[in-house]
């Protein structure tokens, strides 16, 4: 293997700039300079994104900004020994020691494991006095490849004090008391630098209170399971995490303390008091689970994460679980439209009750192809038949969009008895027409009814039934009952009540409409003020011409912008976004030409504040233009593959863009001036494990944000 670091990566006793991100920068430069990344500027790029999820300063003027990088070609170390220090969000005071950790995207296990090799040393006083004393750029490189050279991380680190001597003293001799047991897991968003540092603190903590310790690292280089007898034997356990905890059900019922990495970094040996504390408090918070094993909920609050944390968590499992149908229904339905022509998805007359997708693909084959009626905008044949095929494919896909939603959703809240009464809460809500905003809600209402459920002490001999079928069964009661008792005839009323005021502005002023009908294009992105547009626009293409006409190519210019502006977005301020969330802005440029308004779901769920009110400006702009053009449209969806049903394309196009440039730039200025709320507060773990749902590559990871 290479080396992780030359003298050329190394500075000293230099002044990099006056703030964390000139000295990122300077880092950064270093390694493309180093012909180790494809450019300084965007693996600093990606190091600032994981900067401002959480600060990297560290205790005793140490900082190790990181990050997994796709300009990354060869895992590197830049270090820099900084004359002034410069402020990385320690609390002590300004780091003059900073390593620049940069990992491939696809990083391997073997250098992954030496960098946190490296993350480890960094928390031994004597490894940081000698890079205080190191004399040339080669002593540094020295020390670096001593830490990093002799052993690979083992994935779970057993710790404990050195027992005491064997005795021969009599039986009868007092025994000394047995020492106490803990476990712990550490995991952070990118695997390599606080996971292992908090290991390792949390070790040192446990040896100085007398306390036998086992850690699981759950990081980018493995991590071996804790043995089943040693969880079983713990009187509690700590969980210093910034992401989910993998398979948490085998903590089940055991007396929990939870933190972020840094404070067990900090604050190790308070969080060992805390621990043991807790195992002696029979009122403690304890992991829930499924069964009676869960024990009941805390009624003590140690470590508990903050309200917002939990929501924004719950949320985005559920959305990275549902991205995978989202491309993959998205795409298809484009690619049906491409080859079959718009009209794929109009009503077969010869079918009773299906459109000719579905009847193509019931009663035909590539041995039997259909033959269009006549039909502009149908195309019959091969690609007729493929069309229907995809369209067909893609618009089963589009059924597990909320279903999914809501049950991982409920999956983040409960675990796996949310996953039952969170997918059929969902399916509800589609039904009942409450769409997206239905399955946020459903979702958390399926979660908590199965976690309040999941709390009951039953007797023994249903204890067994406790998960398989009371769970689901009353869970699923409560939840969609709700939904369709409760919820449905509101959302039907609202449905009906926007319906009328819609038809009651046709013929005012046709700028106002188009204005009206592009905020609720870009209000809740396919829920049901979206649909309620969207179906008063479809109603009137009976017209043939004239105002309905206008009022389709309205809804649908207004509907492509979210995706595309969050795709412009992404393209233009990379540095506002994780690398996930660019991977999907590159999905939403076809989902957004697609006129596929779900591609911009996961920004609009991660950071609601900032992109919904964008969005609504830029399709309000859109929708107001197209109005005023009287652009008229004859297809229902398809966006730029139904031009040819379009009168009024350039104005269409002039309208879309500029939408679109103004919807990207309301974002872009919003998450500048105000924070990345929907990327910083995203853990990158969340985002990154839903890119790898839509990579094929899905990592299960119970209780923790699915991964992006």
């Amino acid at each position: 293997m290479t080396a992780l670091i030359t003298p050329e990566l190394v500075v000293l006793d230099a002044d990099l700039g006056s703030d964390k991100a000139a000295v990122v920068r300077r880092l950064a430069g270093l390694v493309a300079d180093a012909g180790r990344a494809t450019g300084g500027e965007a693996l600093a790029g990606d190091a600032l994104a994981r900067e401002a999820q959480a600060a990297t300063g560290l205790p005793g003027g140490i900082a190790i900004p990181h990050c997994r990088s796709s300009a990354v070609i060869q895992a590197s170390l830049a270090f820099a020994r900084l004359s002034p220090g410069v402020d990385f969000g320690a609390a002590d005071g300004p780091a003059d020691l900073v390593f620049l950790i940069a990992a491939p995207a696809a990083g391997d296990a073997d250098h992954l494991t030496l960098l946190s090799a490296l993350a480890r040393a960094l928390v031994r006083p004597d490894f940081v006095a000698s890079l205080r004393a190191a004399a040339t750029p080669a002593d540094v490189v020295a020390l670096v490849e001593e830490v990093v050279s002799p052993t690979p991380a083992t994935g779970a680190t057993a710790v404990t004090s050195t027992p005491a001597p064997a005795t021969t003293a009599p039986a009868t001799t007092e025994q000394a008391p047995a020492r106490r047991r803990l476990v712990a897991v550490t995991a952070c968003p990118t695997g390599i630098a606080h996971t292992y540092m908090a290991a390792d603190k949390l070790t040192a903590a446990a040896q100085a209170a007398g306390v036998d310790l086992v850690v699981e690292t759950q990081g980018s280089s493995g991590a071996t399971p804790l043995d089943p007898a040693v969880v079983r034997d713990a009187e509690a356990v700590v969980f210093a995490v910034d992401v989910g905890v993998r398979d948490r059900d085998r903590f089940a019922g055991k007396p929990v303390v939870q933190s972020g990495t840094k404070r067990a970094i900090n604050e190790p040996d308070v969080m060992i008091r805390e621990a043991l504390a807790a195992a002696d408090d029979p009122g403690a918070r304890r992991v829930p689970g499924s069964g009676a094993a869960a024990g009941e909920a805390a009624a003590s609050s140690a470590g508990k994460p903050g309200t917002a944390t939990e929501i924004r968590r719950w949320l985005l499992t559920g959305v990275s679980y549902m991205i995978p149908f989202v491309a993959a229904g998205g795409l298809l339905i484009a690619l049906g439209f491409l080859f079959g022509g718009y009209q794929i998805v109009s009503d077969n007359p010869d079918a009773d009750g299906q459109n000719y997708a579905l009847s193509w693909v019931v009663n035909n084959s590539f041995f039997d192809l259909p033959s269009a009626p006549g039909v502009e905008g149908l195309n019959d044949g091969f690609l007729g038949y493929l069309g229907a095929v995809c369209t067909v494919l893609g618009q089963a896909a589009f059924g597990f969009l909320v279903p999914a939603l809501a049950g991982y959703i409920a999956y983040a809240i409960a675990d796996r008895p949310g996953i039952v009464p969170g997918f059929v809460v969902g399916a509800v809500s589609v039904s009942v027409g409450a769409g997206f905003i239905g399955g946020l809600v459903g979702g958390i209402i399926a979660g908590f009814a199965a976690r309040w459920i999941a709390s009951w002490r039953l007797p023994a001999g249903v204890r067994g039934l406790q998960p398989v079928v009371i769970i689901p069964l009353l869970a699923t009661l409560i939840s969609s009952g709700i939904m369709a008792v409760l919820l449905g005839r509101p959302l039907a009323a609202a449905l009906t009540g926007l319906g009328n005021w819609l038809n009651g502005l046709t013929g005012t002023s046709a700028v106002l409409l188009g204005i009206i009908l592009g905020l609720m294009m870009c209000f809740d992105l396919g829920g049901p003020v979206n649909k309620a547009a969207y179906v008063f626009a479809t109603t009137g293409l009976a017209a043939g011409s004239g105002a309905p006409l206008v009022i389709m190519a309205t809804v649908m210019a207004a509907g492509m912008v979210p995706p595309l502006a969050m795709a412009l977005s992404t393209a233009v301020r990379p540095r506002l976004y994780t690398p996930a969330e660019r991977d999907n802005g590159k999905a939403a440029w076809l989902l957004g030409l697609s006129f596929i308004s779900e591609g911009a779901i996961p920004f609009a769920a991660a950071d609601p504040f900032r992109v919904i009110p964008s969005m609504m400006l830029g399709g309000a702009t859109t929708g107001a233009i197209v109005a005023a053009s009287s652009v008229e449209l004859r297809a229902p969806h398809g966006g730029i593959f139904v031009f040819f049903a379009m009168n009024g394309v350039l104005m269409f196009l002039v309208a879309l863009v500029v939408g679109t440039v103004v919807g990207a730039l309301a974002v872009t200025v919003a998450k500048s001036i105000g924070g990345r709320k929907g990327g910083t507060a995203v853990p990158e773990d969340a985002v990154d494990l839903a890119h790898a749902h839509t990579a094929g590559a899905v990592s299960p990871a119970p209780g923790a944000p699915a991964r992006v």
